[in-house]
């Protein structure tokens, strides 16, 4: 328990999947349903991809052209303005990147920082490599969690016996609200706990619906 007698939980992202960006906003939906206080913490996928680029579909190499960026202004927010900033960061990039199809554009960066009241000279560095060393200290910190062939998001409580339970996702869309936020909380921790307990899994049938 922390401090203030809630479950912390830890949430590593990028602010580019917009499967994260469900989960994430369910992520704040069970925040009001549950006694759990989420601290955000960067992951990449452009890190977690950098060596198997030639393995993956045209697609989504295409995709991690634009990878980089995004992480890079949020680890420089972090390490320039403290831990504190990340959540509402996030909240205002995924909102320009996913909800308003702005993508990860100079513009909608610059947007989303001047929105949270950070200086936007914080978008330089998503041409810059100055805090790729924090970047990928974070990111292996989220995935040693659950180990390489997952993506992101990652996300870590404390279990029973004191050591953390850790899992990639939940994937779903749209993000439940309300009890429907709670029952998938309390479901996913439940089998998540179960040692030996690995994954479930069916084909995803829908995008993710942003509304």
């Amino acid at each position: 328990m922390s401090e203030n007698g809630k479950t912390p939980v830890d949430f590593w992202f990028d602010p580019l999947c917009p499967w994260a960006w469900m989960t994430s906003r369910w992520m704040l939906e069970v925040e009001k349903v549950r006694d759990v206080q989420v601290s955000w913490h960067v992951m990449s996928l452009a890190v977690l991809n950098e060596d198997r680029l030639d393995e993956l579909p045209e697609g989504y190499r295409e995709l991690l052209k634009n990878a980089w960026g995004p992480v890079r202004v949020v680890i420089a927010a972090r390490e320039l303005h403290g831990p504190e900033v990340v959540g509402d960061l996030y909240t205002a990039l995924g909102t320009r990147f996913h909800n308003r199809g702005e993508g990860p554009s100079r513009e909608a960066i610059v947007s989303a920082l001047e929105e949270v009241g950070l200086p936007v000279e914080l978008a330089d560095y998503a041409d810059r490599d100055t805090y790729d060393t924090e970047l990928r200290a974070s990111h292996k910190e989220g995935i040693d969690k659950v180990g390489q062939d997952v993506g992101t998001p990652v996300i870590a409580v404390p279990g029973a016996d004191g050591e953390q339970i850790a899992f990639f996702g939940p994937v779903v869309t749209p993000a439940p609200k309300g009890e429907e936020a709670a029952k998938l909380w309390d479901g996913t921790l439940l089998v998540a706990s179960i040692p030996g307990f690995y994954e479930i899994k069916r084909t995803r049938t829908a995008d993710p619906s942003f509304d």
